[in-house]
C-alpha cells in the first residue's frame, strides 16, 4: 500500500506545491515549533524512522515521535536532491543531528513522503525515513565521552516517551537486510545499467514488480531497455528495503527495491522527474 499512494489521491498537485508541504517539515524542524510540524501530517499519517522500525501512526504517536528524537536535539537538513514523482517526494539528504551533550552525528538518508489532499490542503500521509541505525550507534559510540552520555540519556528518555514496546520498536531498525541487501542492490543495478535482463534475473523473486516513475508495473526487458546505462551510489539498507541514489538518461533519481525474507528483489521502483 506504501508504495503507491498517489493512486488514492484525488488531487493533482504541482510540484512546486508537493515541495512546499515537504519543505515545511525542516522548517517547522528547525524552528522547534512542534505543534506546526504535527499538523503537517494527516489524521492517521505515520512516521517510520527508520525504516525497519514500528511506525508511529496518528497524532498522538507523531507527538510523542517528536517528544523523543526532535525537541531534545537540534536537526540540520543539507538536502543534495529532491526527486518528485507522482504525490511523491523523495529527498536524497544527509542530516546532522546535535544532540543535548554537544555531539552531532551525520547520517545519511532518503526521505520518502507520501502526500494526500486533506480538507483541500496536502498532508504527509506516510514519511519514511531510509538510514541505518546501527551506522549512527557506531558513530554514536566513537564520539567520545559526548556520544556516550547521549546514549546513556536517549535509553531513559525513550522509554519515558515511547514505553517498552516502543523502545524495542525502535531498535527492531536494527533487523534487516544489512550489507548483503546493498550488495545485491548493487549488483542488480549493474546489471540493469549494461542492459543485462538475464543477470538481474536472478535476484529477483519470479514475478517481481518492476516499476518506473509513474509508468506502473512492466516487464522485466521493458524495465531492462528503459534504465540502460543507469549508474548508481549511495546504497542505504533499512529494514528489508535498500534505497540507493541513481543517474539515469531521464535525470537524478532514487531506486527503491524491497526484499523477500530469503534476500530475493519482490519490489524494484525508480523514482525520477516527470518529463
Amino acid at each position: 500500500m506504501l508504495h503507491h499512494l498517489e493512486d488514492t489521491v484525488p488531487a493533482n498537485p504541482t510540484a512546486a506545491e508537493l515541495l512546499a508541504t515537504v519543505e515545511a517539515s525542516p522548517a517547522a524542524v528547525g524552528t522547534h515549533d512542534k505543534d506546526a510540524w504535527v499538523a503537517l501530517f494527516a489524521p492517521d499519517g505515520s512516521v517510520e524512522d527508520p525504516v525497519g522500525s514500528r511506525p508511529h501512526i496518528g497524532r498522538a504517536a507523531i507527538e510523542r515521535f517528536w517528544d523523543t528524537f526532535i525537541g531534545p536535539n537540534g536537526i540540520a537538513f543539507d538536502v543534495a536532491h529532491d526527486v518528485v514523482c507522482g504525490n511523491t517526494v523523495f529527498r536524497d539528504l544527509t542530516i546532522a543531528t546535535t544532540m543535548s551533550t554537544g555531539v552531532t552525528l551525520h547520517v545519511p538518508m532518503h526521505l520518502r513522503y507520501d502526500l494526500v489532499e486533506v480538507d483541500g490542503a496536502l498532508r504527509i500521509r506516510v514519511l519514511r525515513a531510509h538510514w541505518e541505525l546501527a551506522g549512527m550507534i557506531g558513530q554514536l559510540l566513537r564520539s567520545g565521552g559526548q556520544g556516550l552520555l547521549a546514549g546513556a540519556k536517549l535509553g531513559p528518555q525513550l522509554i519515558g516517551n515511547q514505553g517498552i514496546g516502543g523502545a524495542l520498536g525502535f531498535m527492531s531498525g536494527l533487523r534487516g537486510v544489512g550489507a548483503a541487501g546493498r550488495q545485491a542492490s548493487g549488483r542488480v543495478l549493474d546489471a540493469l545499467g549494461q542492459g543485462d535482463s538475464d543477470a538481474a534475473r536472478a535476484a529477483f523473486v519470479p514475478v517481481p514488480r518492476l516499476e518506473w516513475g509513474t509508468d506502473g508495473a512492466m516487464s522485466l526487458e521493458d524495465f531492462t531497455t528503459r534504465v540502460k546505462g543507469l549508474r548508481w551510489s549511495k546504497p542505504i539498507a533499512a529494514g528489508h528495503t535498500v534505497t540507493v541514489t541513481v543517474e539515469t538518461r531521464q535525470g537524478r533519481g532514487i531506486a527503491e527495491l524491497d526484499f523477500t525474507g530469503g534476500g530475493r528483489v519482490q519490489n524494484l521502483r525508480i523514482f525520477v522527474g516527470e518529463s
